[in-house]
């Protein structure tokens, strides 16, 4: 005797094999598994004097990520002394998310941690 649902009220019980039981539950798992969505992070560097050119070419790749449905990880990467330009990288990012705001939505702002500062984007729904 298996318990199939052990919240139901009474409980349901079945008389069966517990191996093909166990067998049919866990390909039923396997198959939820699989028809789950998966979330695909991409990510995007950025200097803290990121030229006007460079900043537009790799906004049209964040923009093509986002579209294809990927989150997306901005960061600016301060190597050496250029950490005295957060305040310049967090500009940048800051504008990343505006020029970005109608397809895709900040799920956390810029936040430095250690020499990098890390901007989330997250695609909008269709």
């Amino acid at each position: 005797m298996v318990e199939i649902s052990p919240k139901a009220v009474p409980p349901v019980c079945k008389i069966i094999d517990y191996k093909k039981f166990l067998y049919e539950q866990k390909k039923r798992e396997k198959a939820q598994k699989a028809k789950a969505s998966k979330v695909v992070v991409k990510e995007i560097r950025f200097g803290p004097n990121t030229d006007e050119h460079d900043f537009e070419f790799k906004k049209k790749h964040a923009l093509k990520f986002l579209q294809d449905g990927a989150k997306l990880k901005a960061f600016v990467f301060f190597k050496g002394r250029s950490i005295i330009y957060k305040d310049q990288g967090h500009i940048l990012l800051l504008r990343l998310a505006t020029e970005l705001e109608e397809y895709g939505k900040v799920e956390q702002m810029p936040k430095l941690e250690g020499k990098r500062m890390i901007m989330y984007i997250a695609p909008k729904k269709k």
